[in-house]
């Protein structure tokens, strides 16, 4: 029986709990997540998760913050002033929007405080210091992609780090 390796591409369902047992997301019943193990594409316990699993292999984990992305840095909140934004833009508390990085990226920022001066915004994943379990069923195991490489726009919460 074939198990999974570093550098297959496996196809997965998945879902994904905080440890008070709400699903924050899922696929079930859905479209099989495709990842490369190892490649970094997902975080690294979930990956880890996945060597020597095989098809149809059901498996439940649990990982710490340090394991998944990491305790909430409270630096990584930062405040703009509303002039600095684009005209016309009115960013309010709790939307999501994009940030340029130095290297030219956007990264998603949650906006926590916005008044008519500056706002504030929270750069950490959203989550971030959060204990995750995840219940995952191998689908597939190749060793060559099925499907184009990620997309952000198509990347999930459960781990994928594509840009």
């Amino acid at each position: 029986m074939k198990k999974v390796e570093n550098g297959n591409f496996v196809k997965m369902e998945y879902t994904g709990k905080f440890e008070n047992g709400e699903t924050f997301d899922s696929n079930r019943n859905g479209h099989p997540l495709e990842v490369e193990v190892g490649a970094g594409r997902v975080i690294k316990g979930f990956d880890d998760a996945l060597i020597d699993m095989a098809v149809d292999e059901e498996k439940t984990f649990t990982l710490s913050p340090e394991e998944a992305y990491g305790e909430r840095n409270e630096e990584l909140e930062q405040s703009f002033a509303r002039t600095e934004l684009p005209e016309g833009f009115d960013p309010q508390v709790g939307q999501v929007m994009p940030v340029r990085n130095p290297q030219g990226g956007q990264i998603p920022a949650k906006v926590k405080h916005a008044d008519d001066e500056k706002i504030t915004v929270d750069l950490n994943h959203p989550l971030a210091g959060k204990t995750l379990t995840f219940e995952i069923q191998v689908k597939e195991i190749n060793t060559e992609p099925s499907e184009p490489a990620c997309e952000p726009s198509s990347c999930k919460s459960c781990g994928t780090t594509c840009s």
